[in-house]
């Protein structure tokens, strides 16, 4: 039975994973965004140094829009009729989301331009 616990929690953890992508629009628009991130580190033969910022930072918008999935999830359950506090809690969640992507548009900035510029 304790050979089976693992298995288990990750075909759970794909569920979940699975619902996110097809129930979230701005999931999937991160997840558009991170496959062409990269496709363009590939043709533009980012360092390894930059591979692992841009992993890590498309790890970090992919998961904080998972939480905020959560976050809202959870407060439908809770609380289903509109309350002040509900949308102030999925608004929080949302701007994490949005600091995370910013920063990493940032950082992609500071990697990709570099590179692009002299392409130019």
């Amino acid at each position: 039975m304790k050979d089976k616990k693992p298995v288990i929690g990750f075909s759970y953890a794909w569920q979940g994973i699975r619902f996110v992508i097809k129930s979230e629009r701005n999931f999937r628009i991160h997840l558009v965004a991170a496959i062409l991130v990269f496709i363009a580190g590939w043709i533009l033969q980012i360092s390894l140094m930059e591979w692992i910022i841009i992993v890590i930072l498309i790890g970090m918008v992919l998961i904080t829009e998972m939480l905020n999935t959560v976050v809202e999830q959870m407060i439908d359950y809770i609380k289903p009729e509109m309350h002040p506090a509900a949308k102030q809690i999925k608004d929080i969640a949302a701007g994490a989301v949005l600091i995370a992507a910013m920063v990493a548009a940032i950082i992609g900035c500071l990697v990709f331009i570099p590179k692009i510029v002299p392409l130019m």
